[in-house]
C-alpha cells in the first residue's frame, strides 16, 4: 500500500470523488432538493479581467433577432453604423469596459474593518489572559528587589576583575 504510483493514487482519488458526488447528488435528489449542476471547466469561459482582456468566448452566446441583424450589419462598412449600434456590438462581446473593470470598489473598507476587528479581539484576549490566566510578576522583577540584589553582588565583590564590580568605586561608593 505504501508503494502506490502517482497514477494509481490519482485514479483512486478520482473514483472516490466520483462516488462521493453521485452519492451526495442522489441523497439530495431523494429529499426533493434541486441538484446544482457543476460547471464544465473544459469549455471556453467568459471573464472580465484587465490582465486578460480577451475572454475565451463572447459575453452573449445566444443572440436574439435584433442581435443577429446587428451582427449582419457588422460585416459591412463600420462608417454606416451609429454610435449606439457600435456600443451594442461591443456589449455583445464584452460585459464591461476597461474603465468599468478598473473602477475602485469599497472592498478596502471591509478589509480594514476586519483587520481592526481582529486586532481589537486579539487585544481583548491578551488583556483577559493577563488578568485571569497569567500569575503575578515575580518579586524579583521589582526595582527595589533588583537594587538590593545589585548591592549584595557589589558587597560580595562578584567579578572584580572584568565584571561590573570592577566598574564600582568602593572608596567613593559610586560607579567609576
Amino acid at each position: 500500500m505504501l508503494h502506490l504510483t502517482a497514477g494509481r493514487v490519482g485514479s483512486l482519488l478520482a473514483r472516490r470523488a466520483t462516488a462521493a458526488f453521485t452519492a451526495s447528488s442522489a441523497r439530495m435528489a431523494s429529499h426533493g432538493h434541486d441538484v446544482v449542476e457543476s460547471v464544465d471547466m473544459s469549455q471556453p469561459m467568459y471573464w472580465d479581467r484587465v490582465d486578460l482582456p480577451l475572454p475565451d468566448r463572447p459575453y452573449k452566446d445566444t443572440l436574439t433577432a435584433t442581435d443577429k441583424s446587428l451582427k449582419q450589419k457588422e460585416k459591412g462598412p463600420w462608417g454606416q453604423l451609429s454610435k449606439e449600434e457600435k456600443i451594442a456590438l461591443y456589449r455583445l462581446t464584452f460585459c464591461q469596459t476597461f474603465p468599468e473593470m478598473k473602477q475602485k470598489t469599497e472592498e478596502w473598507k471591509t478589509v480594514l474593518g476586519s483587520v481592526f476587528f481582529f486586532l481589537g479581539f486579539t487585544g481583548l484576549v491578551v488583556w483577559w489572559q493577563k488578568v485571569y490566566v497569567y500569575p503575578e510578576r515575580p518579586r524579583t522583577f521589582d526595582d527595589e528587589w533588583q537594587a538590593k540584589q545589585l548591592k549584595r553582588m557589589l558587597d560580595m565583590r562578584i567579578s572584580p576583575v572584568e565584571g561590573f564590580s570592577a566598574k564600582w568605586d568602593y572608596e567613593k561608593g559610586q560607579w567609576k
